[in-house]
């Protein structure tokens, strides 16, 4: 377990005010590697009483952030894409976890699934990103 990523992971937290309003946690961390939960709540549901797509979407995007950025280079994404498997529903725990799948100099590529309590997965979820020079604390 890499004590960097934990310290980068925690000051990316800190300033992430969209994963504290939707109630994510951090549960694992590692170079190229993030663990993200969440628990649907009734403000997530669309109309068909289930997850809204965005909000899966949104739970990726940030275990793939937390990802990216472990190494403390400062990193956005580039590109991403999603499938959808099967709903979400609420009180269901999600959780998220990325992988990196290549790293370069400026780019990578880094995968994350996103499973319910019962280890179903919910979807599917493929990062590129880009370093954008700079660190994620700002410490040199």
């Amino acid at each position: 377990m890499s004590h960097n990523a934990w310290h980068n992971a925690r000051t990316m937290y800190e300033r992430d005010a969209c994963a504290q309003a939707m109630g994510m946690d951090i549960v694992e961390m590692d170079e190229g590697y993030a663990v993200v939960t969440m628990t649907i709540t009734p403000q997530m549901l669309n109309g068909h009483k289930t997850c809204h797509g965005g909000q899966l979407f949104s739970l990726a995007d940030t275990a793939f952030a937390y990802a990216c950025n472990s190494q403390g280079l400062a990193a956005v994404a580039s590109g991403c894409s999603i499938d959808f498997l099967r709903p979400g529903f609420a009180g269901d725990t999600l959780t998220a976890t990325a992988r990196v799948k290549h790293q370069g100099k400026m780019t990578g590529v880094y995968d994350i699934e996103i499973q319910n309590q019962q280890q179903k997965t919910v979807a599917l979820f493929r990062g590129k990103s880009h370093r954008i020079g700079g660190s994620v604390t700002g410490e040199a």
